[in-house]
Formats: structure tokens, sequence, C-alpha cells
């Protein structure tokens, strides 16, 4: 596990922790708002006028927010169960220091599942007609077994049989788009820390954190924030800076709000 899983581990951990909490305490609260209710003979209305109106209003309004409380605390708890739930589940992060190799086995996933598709579709047309032959021909191509190549040289709505062209298309589009990243990851990691100062800000570009950062001396105002914010700049306590991932983009967006800084 390198340094990026364990923080992920550490980070699903604390949703985990979150997510117990809560139900504990929902838990908690709607045991004691249960046994409150319990001392409430079934069916006993409150009695209008009686010098004990004021109290029991009170002590029933107070079980009732025993139970919304319990609700809220459980619905706390789902969120938090939730979020731990999609930890890493959202691909492959370029601050994950692995990145590029876990792309580059991805590219190579997706190029031979195109080549396979590719191959499978000029098998079909290769014996076209004779469906015994397109499963043998489909079956030598790797990857395939038998039962999958049957499901292939099935029609499908319009009539077609084999990957349809939208199948290929989206998959040379996820290639080139993967292709894309390592090479932005690439260019990146072949960067050196820049750093330059300017009227009460330092600016950084920081390969080893992947972040293009904007260090202030006192808390910028509120028009700085703002620009800030609309080139996507967002305040990170544990830096104590304004930080955007470290991109071509983000280096072009620094450029501006420097110029908007420096004037």
């Amino acid at each position: 596990m390198n340094p990026y899983e364990a923080k992920q581990a550490a980070r699903k951990a604390r949703y985990e922790e979150r997510a117990s909490k809560a139900t504990r305490q929902a838990d908690a609260v709607h045991a004691q708002a249960h046994e409150m209710a319990q001392a409430i003979p079934f069916g006993q209305p409150i009695l209008v006028g009686h010098h004990s109106e004021g109290a029991d209003r009170r002590y029933r309004a107070k079980i009732t927010r025993g139970f919304e409380k319990s609700f809220e605390l459980q619905r706390t708890a789902e969120h938090y169960a939730d979020k731990a739930a999609s930890v890493g589940k959202g691909g492959i992060s370029s601050d994950d220091p692995d990145a590029i190799e876990k792309l580059r086995a991805r590219l190579a996933r997706l190029q031979a599942v195109q080549e396979a598709m590719k191959k499978a579709n000029a098998a079909i047309r290769h014996h076209r007609g004779d469906e015994a032959a397109q499963v043998a021909a489909i079956v030598e191509i790797e990857g395939f077994t038998e039962d999958q190549a049957r499901q292939i040289i099935q029609p499908d709505y319009m009539n077609r049989v084999g990957f349809a062209p939208f199948t290929l298309h989206n998959n040379n589009a996820n290639i080139h788009r993967i292709a894309a990243r390592i090479k932005e990851l690439e260019q990146a990691a072949g960067r050196t820390e820049t750093t330059r100062s300017g009227p009460g800000y330092t600016y950084r570009e920081d390969p080893q954190e992947n972040r293009d950062m904007f260090l202030f001396d006192s808390k910028p105002a509120k028009e700085t924030r703002d620009i800030l914010k609309r080139h996507g700049f967002r305040w990170s306590p544990t830096r104590n800076a304004w930080v955007r991932q470290l991109t071509g983009t983000a280096t072009w967006a620094a450029k501006d709000v420097i110029r908007y800084l420096d004037e």
C-alpha cells in the first residue's frame, strides 16, 4: 500500500467510525424516547384544563424531539456509510504516486479489448451466414469464451450482430482520454518545484504534492477569495493555502490570478 492508498484507507476508516458513532447515538436516543413514551398509558389523552396539561404537553414534545433526533442521527449514519463506501471508487486519482503505472495498465486493457472487438467483428463478416464458423473464429480470439461468442453473434434490437459501432467508438474515446492523462501526468512528474513571490502572497508549483498553491501573509480580501474560487482554487486548512491540482489548465489559471494580484 503506497502513501496515497494508506491515506484513502484512513479516510474510509474515519467515515466508518463516524457512521458507527451516529448509529450508536441514534439507537440510544431512540431507546430513551421509547422508554419515555412507555410511561404514558396507551390511548391516554392530554387532560385539557387539568393542572397537569402543561407538563404533559412538554413531556410529549420531548418524546417527539427524541424520535426526530434519532431519525436525524440515523440519516447522518447513512450519509457517512455512503461516503465510506465511495472512497476509492472514483477511478485513479492523479494524487496516487502509482497513477501513471495504473493508468498504463488500464490503457493496455482497453487497447486489448478494442483489438479483440475489431477481430470479432471481422470474423463475423468473414463467416457471414455460418454461425458455427463465426463462433469458432471468435473463440480463437484471446479473451472470448464459447458462451460469449454465441451472445456476440445474436442480433440486437436493430438486428445488428457483433459489437456495435458506438461500443468501439466509446472504448476508443476512453483510450484517447487515458492516454492524454498519462501524458499530462508524465509532464507534471518532470516538473521541478517553482516558487515566486508577489505583494502579500507566494505562489508555488509543487510536483511532490501535485498542487498549484497560493499562500498569503494574511487572510485575503473577499474579492481575492472570489477570484481564487472562480479559477478553481480551494482553501486547504492542512496546507494553509489555496490549492488546485497541478495540471496545465491549473497553471494557466494561476497566471490569471497572479496578474490580478500583481495589479
